[in-house]
Parts: structure tokens; sequence; C-alpha cells
């Protein structure tokens, strides 16, 4: 029997920040399942930075979604009907479902979960894309060592704090920057951080040589832009920069270059890209850390919950604003 499907299309590739012009909005009955598809029910879907750059027109690491096409996004949710063998009714999964109520997916990329195990939005943040980002970005990446000084950008969110705390674990002295004091307040006094940078309040430079005289042996730059350039004029020797997103060029029409690049040659560093996709083959290794540092109270993890699909564009320029605190989901 056909269901009733909602799903946000992109309208328009943006021109700068996100509008509510850029998506539209539809409904249409689900069609039959060819073989090899299934269907599935998305309870959860994740919104993450690396949506803003799936909007632009061309290919990078992916290709960008096309005008038209239903808006990408990881989700989680239970298969209502399936044509593939290797999916049953009723299973659990997460991957790429889009923003809508029901998506036919052909499975490939589709990941059974356990919905028992642990709450089923985990699997779209800590458990998922983002946990993974920052698991293999600061451990395969990073490779922090016991007594280092690791600085984080863009601490409060969902990659950030868990690669501050990770950091932590592996007995790193950790500086992050946030903006405003509720962010700020969160990262020391409940996740632990060494020091905390509000970047909206105070001279980023001058606290970075406060907090970290001798150097930052690795930097988990997030953002890109002045702070990834201010992070680089204070790297110790032997530096470790991992670039996983800049999240303050999104939504610029044009980037702002690095001017301090050399600063790597001085260091003798190394500055090194970082894409999740190339890890998932290994997610078990990250998962089985994540939930038992988690059950153990080394980690802590809080979500942001949206419901509703209607509400996708605003809740989605929620996330390039701040204003969420923790990983931000929609329930559908």
């Amino acid at each position: 029997m056909a269901l009733l499907n909602k799903k946000f299309i992109l309208a328009r590739h943006p021109v700068g920040i996100i509008a509510q012009e850029d998506f539209t909005m539809q409904q249409e009955p689900t069609r039959k399942l060819k073989y090899g598809e299934v269907l599935v029910q998305n309870q959860y879907i994740s919104l993450d930075p690396a949506m803003r750059g799936w909007m632009n027109s061309g290919t990078t690491y992916v290709k960008g979604v096309e005008i038209g096409e239903v808006m990408r996004a990881f989700g989680v949710g239970t298969i209502l009907e399936t044509r593939n063998p290797n999916f049953k009714k009723g299973e659990t999964v997460e991957g790429i479902t889009g923003v809508q109520y029901f998506a036919i997916h052909d499975g490939h990329g589709l990941v059974k979960v356990d919905a028992s195990f642990v709450p089923l939005s985990w699997y779209l943040g800590i458990l998922g894309m983002p946990g993974l980002t920052a698991y293999f970005g600061l451990l395969d990446k990073g490779r922090p060592m016991d007594g280092e000084t690791v600085l984080v950008s863009a601490a409060a969110g969902m990659v950030g704090s868990l690669v501050g705390q990770i950091a932590k674990l592996k007995g790193c002295k950790v500086i992050g920057i946030a903006g405003g004091k509720e962010k700020c307040d969160y990262l020391k006094t409940e996740l632990g951080f060494d020091a905390v940078i509000d970047y909206k309040n105070e001279i980023v430079s001058t606290k970075i040589k406060e907090y970290a005289p001798s150097g930052i042996h690795i930097y988990f730059d997030n953002v890109g832009g002045e702070i990834l350039d201010t992070a680089l004029l204070n790297l110790a020797i032997g530096a470790r920069v991992v670039i996983c997103g800049a999240i303050s060029q999104y939504n610029n029409t044009s980037f702002i270059g690095l001017k301090n690049y050399m600063k790597i040659v001085t260091a003798r560093g190394t500055l090194t890209g970082l894409i999740v996709f190339d890890y998932f083959s290994r997610a078990a290794e990250a998962f089985n850390d994540l939930n038992l540092w988690v059950k153990e109270g080394k980690i802590k993890y809080r979500e942001h919950i949206v419901e509703g699909i209607e509400k996708f564009p605003e809740t989605l320029q929620m996330l390039f604003a701040g204003k969420n605190n923790g990983k931000l989901l929609l329930k559908l």
C-alpha cells in the first residue's frame, strides 16, 4: 500500500547563507519497490555542517545535490517493506536516507543498528558520522601523546566536544574555542576542558599564547578562516593540524585564504584533511570505545532535538548560527 511521503527538495543552490527559499516541501505517494530495494521510515534525521557543502553544484568528495533532488541527509529508521534479501522487515538501519518521511533505498551503505543497545538517535551522533569523525580524526590523524596540548575550534559542537574529551582521556591538555559564556562554561565545567577561549568576547591570539605558551601540538580545526590562521602562528615543533571543516566559510561567497601556512614548515609539522567516509569500514573500532567511554562516564554527550519535518529549513539554519546545544537532530 502506498504511503504519503513528505520530503524536502533542493529548490536552488544557495548563495551565501542558507534561506528558506532554497528548499521546497513536497508530498507524493511512495511507489512500488523494485527488486533489491527497501522502504525505510525515517525516525531521526541528522543535521550536519557537511550539508552546506552538499548543496553546492559540482563534485568535491561527493557529488552535490542536484536541483529537484531530495536533500541529502543521514537518517535512522525502520524497514517497512523489503525486496532486498540482505534486509528484513522491522530491522533498524542507518544511512543516507534524505530529508523525508519514507526513503526507497537500494541498500548500499545502509547499516543495521541495534535499537535496544543504545538510544536510536545515538547512531546519528556519537555512534554516527560525527562520532567517527572525532574518533578517527584525532586518533588516526592527530596521533595524540600524553602531555601534549590540543586546541579545538567549534569545541562546543558535536565533533569538537568529542575531540576534546577523547584528548583528555589520552592525557592531553585541552583548549577549546567556542562562542558565548554558556558554551564556554559547559566545556570547562561539564566536559573538563583545561581552558576555553570565547571568540566572541576575547582576543583569540592573546588567549592561545596565554594557555599554550610552549605551543600547540595538535590543532583540530572545524571553522577555518581567521581562527585557523591564528592557530598556525602558535604551533609547537612537530605539530599536527587536522582540517575537519570550515563552518565559518561555508556560507561565504569567497573563501578566506591562509596567510600563515609557512608556519607548518617552520614547525616541521603536518597539515592533513579528513573525510569520515574513509573510515566507515573501521566503524566498529570507534563504536566499541565510544560506547564504553559513555557508559563509564568518561565522555558526556548531549542532543538538541527538534520535532517535525516541516521545521527542517529553520533547524538547519540554527546549525550555522550556532544556536544548537548538542548534536542537532530532527525527530519525525
